[in-house]
């Protein structure tokens, strides 16, 4: 088994071996996972944190020994960048600007040095929603995770991750966490709601905030109202997503 990082701001997880193919998801600077598979110009593989599968070329990763993936795997100075972009200083002296939510606690096993700011550790449930404001306004973009292109469940999952927390990658799977609640009235700021497409299949997600809004992605990430029927529109005054299932996950 082979292991690797990225050591670039970001680098696209893709469905098959070509550059026009879907994009799964994405890898922040980082970010570890295993080699599943080495072909000349791609690898297949799978993330450490979210178990995401998929294809990334072999010019935007560094393979690291398993040493030090598992040094990574146990480490608990768990450290994501702060800021929207800040900047890593590699051993060439050269700056290297990476997005908001980039793992930088282990610079050091890619001769990289970091001196911006972080969050560390776990955070209480109030900050989720100063996390997600931070996002405010990213353009959707299908498998994205950076401020400037995310999809919804991966809104969801960086606003969790830079607050110390393990959400699952697509929505669906993100549903089966945590504790189902029966009424809105019993949610809290910070829990996540669900919403089902006309097969009843789960297929977006939104996080709770204060007086009934919530804060997710439809076409950027902006603010709506949320009731029992689902998400309204402040813009087009109509509903958007059909309301499923609300989770407390913290």
């Amino acid at each position: 088994m082979q292991y690797g990082i990225c050591h670039l701001s970001v680098v696209s997880v893709r469905v098959q071996t070509n550059d026009s193919s879907e994009m799964l998801t994405q890898l922040l600077y980082g970010d570890h996972f295993k080699v599943l598979e080495q072909r000349k110009s791609w690898s297949r593989i799978r993330t450490a944190f979210d178990k995401c599968e998929g294809w990334v070329l072999n010019q935007q990763i560094t393979l690291i020994d398993d040493v030090t993936f598992t040094f990574m795997e146990t480490d608990k100075r768990v450290r994501h960048s702060s800021d929207l972009v800040s900047f890593i200083e590699t051993k060439e002296s050269v700056l290297l600007p990476i997005l908001l939510g980039s793992s930088v606690g282990h610079t050091g096993q890619l001769a990289h040095k970091f001196d911006g700011s972080y969050f560390e550790g776990k955070k209480e449930k109030n900050s989720l929603i100063n996390t997600a404001l931070l996002y405010l306004n990213t353009p959707f973009l299908w498998g994205g995770k950076s401020p400037f292109g995310i999809d919804a469940s991966a809104f969801a999952q960086m606003v969790y991750k830079i607050n110390g927390y393990n959400l699952s990658r697509k929505a669906n799977e993100q549903a089966s966490q945590g504790e189902p609640l029966s009424f809105i009235e019993e949610s809290e700021v910070g829990d996540l709601a669900f919403f089902d497409d006309a097969d009843g299949e789960i297929y977006h997600v939104g996080i709770i905030m204060e007086n009934n809004y919530i804060i997710h992605v439809d076409g950027k990430v902006r603010i709506d109202r949320l009731d029992h029927t689902g998400i309204f529109n402040v813009d087009t005054s109509k509903y958007s997503f059909k309301l499923r299932v609300i989770k407390k996950i913290i």
